[in-house]
């Protein structure tokens, strides 16, 4: 394929994907109807040791992870490779709707959570949206999570002794964590700022390593308990 054709062909020929699913119908219709779509599926796995060391080789951009699995359950999975590839963003792809589940996935470093339910173009652009590193909910799902998320940061945080000062952040810094702490999506807040969405997830990656955070649950977390979802 030519440089101009493969730029024609839009950013998401460029998204690599692995697909990890117990049953082998549905995984491999879900990596068939993703390449059909342009993705580049790298992978495919059928438990939970599998998709670690096969994620682990193919380093892909996106993991479409069930969460029941044999040998490790999915949200193991999930935190094992998010804390080993810091860049590898994960959508779960799950049967399962209880509140319970998705919460546990969130706080494992998923980015989103897609039910079975969904329509294949669904599925494809939650992907998309997923390698852009914007949350994606089934609807419904969403409110949930920033309900979760609110009750997190009224806890109280454990006192360390000699707490170094909280670093300064630029005034855009700022701004852009209030933003993401109301739930809006790199791309809504590329809008609102009228900056490109590659700046936005470069103020967020700068703002994650200032402030030692690893990834967006840990950012909203510290956003809403200093108040920035309020401003």
């Amino acid at each position: 394929m030519s440089a101009a054709h493969e730029e024609d062909a839009g950013q998401q020929r460029s998204i690599r994907v692995m697909v990890v699913d117990d049953h082998p119908m549905w995984r491999d219709a879900v990596a068939r109807d993703l390449a059909e779509a342009g993705f580049d599926v790298v992978a495919t796995a059928g438990d939970g040791p599998q998709a670690v060391r096969r994620a682990g080789a193919v380093t892909p951009d996106v993991l479409v992870l069930d969460l029941n699995l044999p040998g490790m359950p999915g949200v193991q999975v999930c935190k094992e490779l998010v804390g080993s590839q810091p860049g590898l963003r994960v959508l779960v792809l799950s049967a399962s709707g209880e509140h319970a589940d998705v919460l546990e996935a969130v706080k494992s470093g998923a980015t989103g959570y897609l039910l079975k339910s969904a329509s294949t173009q669904e599925l494809t652009e939650a992907v998309r949206s997923t390698a852009a590193g914007d949350p994606v909910f089934t609807p419904g799902l969403a409110g949930l999570v920033l309900g979760e998320y609110r009750r997190l940061a009224s806890e109280p945080a454990p006192v360390a002794s000699n707490e170094p000062k909280a670093p300064e952040l630029t005034d855009r810094e700022t701004e852009v964590l209030r933003l993401v702490a109301k739930g809006l999506s790199y791309k809504q807040i590329a809008e609102r700022l009228v900056i490109s969405h590659r700046t936005v997830q470069n103020h967020v990656q700068n703002t994650l390593g200032k402030l030692q955070l690893h990834n967006r649950v840990e950012l909203v977390r510290y956003a809403i308990e200093r108040g920035l979802d309020d401003v």
